[in-house]
C-alpha cells in the first residue's frame, strides 16, 4: 500500500500527455460482460486443482466465460466507442506482438508464484525468505529494461525476442527436475537468468508492435495490450497452480497408508508435492516454447519498415 501510494502521488506530478485526449462515453455493458466473461474463464482455470476438467462446475462455467467474451468482442466491433477496440488486431505486427508479451507475462507472473510456494512447501522456506529468492530476478529487470532499450536500437525486436525467448525456455526447462534438495542458490540463479530473458523480450516486442499501429490508434493498442497482459497472466497462473494442485493430489497417497506406515505417507507425500510443481513448471516451459517459436515470425528488421 504505501509503495502503490507513493508511486500514484509520484505520477500524478511526473507524467505528462504524448498524445492527444478526448471524452468518450463509458459502455457499461461492455464493463459489466468482460467481467462476467474473464471473471468465469479465470474461475474456471482455478478450479481445475479443487475438481477437474470434467467436472460441470469447471466446463460450465468456461462455457459461459467463453460465450460471454465472444458476445463482448462482437459488440466491441460494432459500436462506435468500444471499451476495447479490438481493430488494432487487424495489423498483423500489433497482434503478434501482444501475443509475444502475453505469453511472457504467463510464465513470468505464473513462476513467480509457484517458485515462493516450493520453497515454502517443501523446502520449509519463510514467506519472507521465500519472497526475497525473487529479489534479484526484479533488480535484474528493472536494470535491464533500459539497456534492452538501447541494444533494440542496434539488433531489432526480431534477434532480441528470439534470444530472450531462447534463454527463457531453456531456464524454465531447467526447473523440471526439480527436487527436495535442489539447492536454492541455484533456483534463484535460474530465477535471475529467466528475468534476464523476460527483459530481452517485453519492452522491445512491445515497442514493435505499438509502431505498427496508426497514431490514432496506439492509445487503444496500449490498452488492449495492457489487457491483455493481466488477463493471461492471471489465466496462466491459475492454469499452472491448478495444475500443481491436481496432479500432487492425485499421487497423494491414501490415509491408509497414514495409518500403517506414517514415515512412508511422509515420504511418499513429499515426493507428490515435488511431483506437482514439476508439472507445473513443464507446463510452463511449453508456454515459453510456443513464444520462442511465434518469435521466428516477426520481420528480420521492422526498424526499417517503421
Amino acid at each position: 500500500m504505501p509503495i502503490s501510494l507513493i508511486v500514484l502521488i509520484m505520477g500524478f506530478f511526473t507524467l505528462r500527455k504524448v498524445l492527444p485526449t478526448r471524452k468518450a462515453p463509458v459502455d457499461w455493458l461492455s464493463v459489466l460482460m468482460s467481467m462476467l466473461g474473464f471473471g468465469s474463464m479465470l474461475f474456471a482455470f482455478s478450479s481445475v486443482g479443487q475438481y477437474s476438467w470434467g467436472d460441470p462446475i469447471v466446463y460450465c462455467t468456461l462455457i459461459v466465460g467463453v460465450l460471454v467474451v465472444a458476445m463482448f468482442i462482437w459488440r466491441s466491433l460494432k459500436i462506435k466507442n468500444p471499451l476495447l477496440q479490438f481493430k488494432v488486431f487487424q495489423h498483423s505486427d500489433f497482434t503478434l506482438s501482444a501475443i509475444l508479451v502475453s505469453v511472457s507475462f504467463m510464465s513470468m507472473n505464473g513462476f513467480t508464484l509457484v517458485l515462493p510456494l516450493y520453497l515454502q512447501t517443501i523446502r520449509g522456506e519463510s514467506p519472507l525468505a521465500s519472497g526475497l529468492t525473487l529479489l534479484p530476478g526484479a533488480i535484474t529487470i528493472g536494470v535491464m529494461n533500459p539497456i534492452t532499450g538501447r541494444i533494440f536500437d542496434r539488433l531489432g525486436a526480431r534477434n532480441m525476442a528470439i534470444a530472450g525467448m531462447a534463454i527463457l525456455t531453456m531456464t524454465t526447462a531447467s526447473f523440471i527436475p526439480i527436487t527436495n534438495a535442489t539447492p536454492v542458490l541455484y533456483l534463484v540463479s535460474l530465477y535471475t537468468v529467466r528475468m534476464f530473458g523476460i527483459s530481452m523480450v517485453m519492452m522491445p516486442v512491445t515497442t514493435t508492435g505499438t509502431n505498427a499501429l496508426p497514431l490514432n490508434l496506439i492509445g487503444d493498442g496500449t490498452v488492449v495490450n495492457n489487457t491483455a497482459r493481466q488477463v493471461f497472466a492471471s489465466m496462466g497462473t491459475a492454469i499452472l497452480v491448478s495444475i500443481m494442485a491436481n496432479v500432487t493430489l492425485n499421487h497423494t497417497p491414501s490415509g491408509a497408508v497414514a495409518s500403517a506406515t506414517p514415515i512412508l505417507f511422509k515420504k511418499l507425500a513429499l515426493n507428490a508435492n515435488v511431483l506437482g510443481f514439476r508439472y507445473a513448471f513443464f507446463i510452463a516451459t511449453i508456454f515459453s516454447l510456443a513464444g520462442l517459436i511465434l518469435t521466428f515470425f516477426l520481420h528480420k528488421d521492422m526498424r526499417e519498415e517503421y
